[in-house]
């Protein structure tokens, strides 16, 4: 079921997906060579509380973490543990709050230290397909056209974009309908009509698109071991424009000081 917000309750997912922007910008702050991802996200639960929300992802399904913090060839769902960052890590941090009962869910893939710089390409190029998908997540158009757009974008530079994670519908509960590829042929899928929210989220690899679940049941990972970039804004859709709902401006100003 396709749930259609009014602008009350879009205001009440911005203020939620806001606080996911700041908590990744704080996150941001502490990432360097020798800081545990445990402790990282101890650090986010405690300022996500002290800001009247709960860690959307505590609990949910059984994981364990406030955050999803995945290292280098995991793509997503890493778990926080012992594991120190090191210099040349990408650390793609993936965040929800629920925030006067409406989830916010946003990921940014932040640099540790000198990363090689085809890495850094695939980073910039993967949020610059974002963008492209959220360009075209107006109402009129599909689905499809939010896949197509992020998946041409990537692939014209040898990147795969996973297929078997999508992004998805948010608003009271952090997994809505519709699901949302990074992949499609326009004109198909669901149609946008103006008062979804959508989790736009490419998950793109800098080799082949096949992935792995490791052991712990949660942790994806690139089936040849290639880093992979992460990163998600959630949108309301509009006429003509779609409304982005939350902000890479905290993680970015974090990223332009280092």
């Amino acid at each position: 079921m396709i749930h259609f917000r009014t602008d009350n309750e879009i205001e009440l997912l911005r203020q939620a997906a806001l606080l996911v922007g700041k908590t990744l910008g704080e996150v941001g702050k502490h990432i360097r060579p020798g800081v545990r991802t445990i402790d990282l996200d101890k650090l986010a639960e405690e300022f996500i509380r002290d800001h009247g929300a709960t860690p959307a992802f505590k609990g949910y399904e059984g994981f364990p973490g406030s955050l999803c913090i995945s290292v280098n060839e995991q793509v997503v769902h890493g778990i926080p543990g012992n594991y120190e960052l090191r210099d040349g890590d990408i650390v793609s941090i993936d965040c929800g709050t629920v925030l006067n009962g409406y989830v916010g869910d946003s990921a940014y893939t932040f640099c540790c230290g000198e990363v090689p710089e085809e890495v850094r390409l695939l980073l910039k190029r993967t949020k610059e397909s974002l963008y492209k998908g959220i360009e075209v997540a107006v109402a009129g158009n599909r689905v499809g056209d939010i896949g197509y757009a992020v998946q041409s974008h990537v692939e014209q530079f040898g990147y795969g974009v996973v297929r078997e994670l999508v992004g998805h519908g948010v608003g009271r509960k952090m997994h809505e309908d519709p699901q949302v590829p990074n992949y499609g042929k326009r004109g198909t899928g669901v149609k946008l009509n103006e008062g979804m929210v959508l989790a736009i989220e490419p998950m793109i690899t800098l080799g082949k698109k096949e992935i792995v679940q490791e052991r712990d049941g949660w942790t994806i990972t690139t089936r040849d071991r290639k880093p992979a970039a992460h990163f998600e804004h959630d949108i309301a859709v509009r006429h003509g424009k779609a409304e982005i709902l939350s902000s890479f401006e905290w993680a970015e100003a974090v990223e332009n000081n280092k």
